[in-house]
């Protein structure tokens, strides 16, 4: 594989920036300039208003920067109509919300296989794929309960192997243990590094310091740009 092959992700002079109500621009990203290879673990880290989900956001698809270069697994992503990103995600990458964002009324097995609903797999495939999951994520006793007979952390955990139901090369995680207690976040660590070792690309946002032991590249946000841990 050659050098440019082994890139997952890369950014070049990414910037964001909002206009608020009274007309003033608000600065979420600036100048973000750098790679991820692939197979690594990447954790990003910052105070709260840093930047990073809004990078999380761009690196999706989800969002658009307003300046600058974003490549995901060898496609600009930059300027790509809503069509085409929506494909793009469905197919490349796994997002797991901070606020999960499932759909409440759909069960749990009918969340996690919707994703995989839309590349229309067969009824047994996704069967088999949702039933691989919730193992994963020690749910199996919940498929058929719906989002709001669930605990905060388990549906966490429902959003995380939603995430993961069309085995994507690039997964995004937006404080994925935020909720969980100390042994449902160590079983999610597992199931990221076990994913690393596969040859996936993580990229997770935190706060918790566990997490940054498990990286392999840490980059610090700070107002929207990449710091130092010394500044």
């Amino acid at each position: 594989m050659s050098e440019e092959e082994n890139v997952m992700v890369r950014t070049k002079d990414l910037e964001k920036t909002y206009t608020v109500s009274d007309g003033k621009t608000v600065v979420g990203l600036e100048d973000l300039t750098f790679d991820i290879p692939r197979g690594s673990f990447v954790v990003i880290c910052g105070p709260s208003g840093s930047g990073k989900t809004t990078l999380l956001n761009i690196l999706s698809g989800i969002d658009r920067p307003t300046k600058g270069e974003v490549q995901v697994n060898g496609q600009d992503l930059t300027g790509k109509d809503e069509d085409f990103l929506a494909d793009f995600r469905c197919l490349h990458t796994g997002f797991v919300f901070q606020a999960y964002n499932l759909v409440s009324t759909l069960t749990v097995a009918e969340n996690i296989a919707f994703p995989m609903e839309w590349l229309r797999k067969t009824p047994q495939e996704i069967e088999t794929r949702v039933s691989e999951l919730l193992s994963s994520v020690g749910l199996a006793d919940r498929e058929n309960h719906f989002p709001s007979q669930l605990s905060g952390g388990e549906q966490q955990r429902v959003a995380f192997a939603r995430a993961l139901a069309n085995d994507p090369e690039l997964i995004l995680a937006d404080e994925p243990t935020g909720n969980l207690d100390s042994k449902n976040a160590e079983r999610i660590l597992k199931v990221l590094q076990e994913l690393k070792e596969k040859g996936k690309t993580v990229i997770v946002s935190t706060h918790e310091k566990q997490v940054r032991e498990f990286a392999d590249i840490v980059i610090t946000l700070k107002n929207g740009r990449v710091v130092t841990d010394s500044e």
